[in-house]
């Protein structure tokens, strides 16, 4: 289980992390305003090698059937190594481009709440909390774990859509009459 969650979970991140290298580099700083829908579908489109990695392992090396939890769990350990091979690339991806995220994040939030017409109450709230943001950001270790966990979500969604999908029902425990 090991080497197929490190072989998935490794392309997965490449799969994931390459095209924001490619993006940042390309807009010269945060991707577009439909940035994040393009992350998603590119997360989504890496991710779904968790599928993949599931029915291999189940049609490969356990002779066709696995249990909902193992697959659940390889499509975990997956997720995590992605994770990590993500989170690494965005680190490599500011040092090259010597982008300063916090502060272009905070830039464009302000510039939404202005351009949302938000009251000079609302302005100075969305000010504190980008301030907070970029004092956060600065810190590597805290800003490699958010890069790290922003794949979870459509890690976890896929992991137990494939592991109900792929599970062998001889697994499911016995419904009494």
């Amino acid at each position: 289980m090991l080497k197929t969650a490190l072989t998935y979970g490794l392309a997965a991140g490449l799969i994931a992390g390459i095209p924001l290298f490619a993006l940042v580099m390309i807009y010269k700083g945060p991707p577009p305003a439909n940035g994040m829908l393009i992350g998603s579908l590119i997360m989504a489109a890496a991710l779904s090698l968790i599928f993949v990695a599931i029915r291999r392992r189940r049609d490969r090396e356990l002779g066709g059937s696995i249990a909902f939890g193992a697959a659940f769990l390889l499509g975990l350990a997956i997720v995590a190594v992605a994770g990590v091979v993500y989170a690494s690339l965005w680190e490599i991806t500011l040092a090259v481009s010597k982008l300063d995220f916090g502060t272009e994040w905070a830039r464009i939030h302000m510039e939404q709440a202005k351009l949302g017409g938000a009251s000079e109450a609302r302005m100075a709230e969305v000010a504190a909390d980008m301030e907070r943001f970029k004092d956060m950001y600065s810190q590597p270790l805290l800003r490699f774990a958010m890069t790290a966990c922003e794949l979870l979500p459509v890690g976890l969604a896929i992991s137990l859509a494939s592991a109900a999908l792929l599970r062998n029902p001889r697994f499911m425990p016995a419904r009494k009459a």
